[in-house]
């Protein structure tokens, strides 16, 4: 079995201040990825109390190992995640 990097997804927000000139650059946000027992679902503003009530958790903006079946699972939930999330180790 081969592992992957997965990378969550990210959402394109702006504008990135105050001052006009930032209404023409956009940052890019992560997007946590949870498991609640029966599906796979985004989530966002989360806090570390809420992470822990979920199964499993992968944290927006950072870097998780997983497996060929959890990658499957993940591309088969149907929440945007597709093969460009992950990297072959």
């Amino acid at each position: 079995m081969a592992d992957y990097i997965f990378r969550t997804p990210t959402v394109r927000e702006g504008p990135a201040g105050l001052h006009r000139l930032f209404y023409f650059y956009k940052l890019d946000r992560a997007v946590s990825v949870v498991y609640n027992g029966t599906s796979y679902s985004l989530t966002r503003f989360e806090t570390d109390e809420n992470l822990n009530a979920y199964q499993i958790a992968y944290r927006g903006g950072r870097n998780h190992t997983v497996n060929d079946a959890t990658k499957a699972a993940l591309i088969a939930a149907g929440i945007g995640i597709d093969e460009t999330n992950f990297t072959a180790i």
